[in-house]
């Protein structure tokens, strides 16, 4: 599985992005997707997660204003950030957990700033 994250940027607080991590390789053997973020300084944090039937977690502190989901193809998942808060910035990260190998596959980082 290969993943590729896009989608960060600048963006006043308040303001909104949509990440895009988007799978190819062996999809269907994914079971769960997920959105973690390394601020400055800190260790990597899970932001949302995804699974293959639909189920959705989201971390405490972004739940209301991101919403996490797939397309139809189960290729591509996205992480709609509303209302965001300096606090969100961070570089953001997706993986992918497979059914069939049981390892997890990472897509290269995308960065989101929000300035005050």
């Amino acid at each position: 599985v290969q993943l590729q994250a896009s989608g960060g940027g600048l963006v006043q607080a308040g303001g909104s992005l949509r990440l895009s991590c988007a799978a190819s390789g062996s999809i269907l053997s994914i079971v769960r997707m997920q959105w973690f973020r390394q601020a400055p300084g800190k260790g990597r944090e899970l932001v949302a997660g995804v699974t293959r039937d639909g189920s959705t977690n989201y971390a405490d502190s972004v739940k209301g204003r991101f919403s996490i989901s797939r397309d139809g193809a189960k290729s591509t998942m996205y992480l709609q950030m509303n209302s965001l808060k300096p606090e969100d910035t961070a570089v953001y990260y997706c993986n992918a957990e497979s059914g069939s190998t049981f390892l997890t596959y990472w897509g290269q980082g995308t960065l989101v700033t929000v300035s005050s």
